[in-house]
């Protein structure tokens, strides 16, 4: 994998600088905005298929858009333990007045704490797996896909190393893009959506690789 690739090809593309622009101005609009997730899908499938220029052109708003919101669907299905928890948490805190002194600790401040490290885990744990489900469904473009664990868990296995890496670099593509801060806040507009193709790249190169067979070995000579 060519993971610095993946920081610096939407540059190559000889139109980038209008689609970054409107990628960062869409991102703007909510609701619309959902164009912009698609538009990274679809730049994570031409990732997948060997595309030489994967950056994808501005030019199916509606089919972006459904594809957007399926995976804004689909994260939310995942995302309702969190949900759950959340609200547990909020039923305990407010029969306990909020009131964390010593004085007042109670079963229900240790169900608080035990909620608490169960979210954190569990949000981990989903913003580890989401993305294996992103790549399936943007290849696939079969919603269902989110919600087959035996397709997702031993994909991730198959090239947990990459897949690994590849995520936490979008992390970091994710953090670094927050410093278009300092460009006088419009500059994270656009940096933001740099970062979320640089994570479409590294997603889309894990599922290329994962699914390239590999060269059969030589046949030895006599």
């Amino acid at each position: 994998m060519d993971f610095g690739k993946a920081f610096t090809y939407p540059f190559e593309d000889k139109e980038w600088v209008t689609k970054i622009v409107i990628g960062g101005i869409l991102s703007l609009v909510p609701l619309v905005n959902l164009i912009v997730i698609g538009y990274a899908l679809k730049a994570l499938k031409n990732v997948a298929d060997g595309v030489e220029q994967p950056l994808p052109k501005w030019d199916d708003f509606g089919d972006y858009f459904v594809k957007g919101l399926m995976v804004v669907l689909g994260s939310v299905v995942w995302a309702l333990p969190l949900i759950i928890l959340g609200m547990m948490i909020a039923m305990f805190s407010a029969v306990t007045g909020y009131d964390t002194s010593a004085e007042q600790v109670s079963p229900f401040w240790v169900c608080i704490w035990g909620l608490s490290c169960l979210s954190g885990l569990y949000g981990l744990f989903i913003g580890i797996v989401l993305p294996a489900a992103y790549t399936k469904y943007a290849v696939s473009n079969d919603f269902g896909v989110f919600f087959r664990f035996g397709e997702i868990f031993p994909y991730i296995g198959a090239n947990l190393g990459n897949y690994i890496i590849a995520v936490l670099l979008a992390w970091v593509a994710q953090f670094v893009a927050g410093f278009g801060v300092f460009l006088c806040i419009v500059g994270v507009i656009f940096t933001q959506f740099w970062a979320t193709l640089v994570g479409s790249h590294l997603l889309g190169q894990v599922y290329r690789v994962r699914a390239t067979p590999a060269a059969p070995a030589p046949e030895p000579t006599v």
